[in-house]
């Protein structure tokens, strides 16, 4: 599911796992990465001059309206994983992000993930994605 990347435009989080992020098993509960792709996502916003917060106020919201996870390993309590998000692709009203989930000290893919987020108004009706915020993410 790795779609093509731009090194320069990638960013990095880490995402230190809690008890509470895990199942009976010790094994983080699969929903929860959705949870740290939106925490990844908002930060790769925010590194690219585009604060949610300010956009919020500006009438401008994001969506998601596909979600794909691959898990391909599990993480557990006490594990860091390195969130990697970068923009393959925007269009006049959506912005796709790529996550890959890694764990901190073995560099082991924990999940590879796709999200595609379209642009809304308050009102949830479509809109472009202001024009700065595709410039801030080519």
């Amino acid at each position: 599911m790795v779609l093509s990347r731009r090194p320069d435009m990638n960013h990095l989080i880490e995402i230190k796992i809690y008890y509470e992020d895990t199942d009976c098993g010790n094994v983080v509960y699969y929903a929860n990465y959705l949870r740290y792709m939106e925490r990844a996502r908002t930060e790769y916003m925010a590194t690219h001059g585009a604060s949610i917060k300010a956009l919020m106020e500006q009438n401008t919201l994001f969506m998601i309206i596909r979600a794909e996870v691959d898990y391909r390993a599990s993480a557990h309590y006490g594990d860091t994983l390195l969130v990697e998000t970068w923009v393959p692709e925007n269009t006049g009203a959506t912005i796709t992000f790529q996550h890959t989930m890694k764990d901190k000290i073995s560099g082991k893919v924990i999940t590879e993930c796709r999200a595609i987020a379209v642009c809304v108004d308050a009102k949830g009706k479509p809109k472009r994605v202001p024009r700065e915020v595709m410039e801030n993410l080519r």
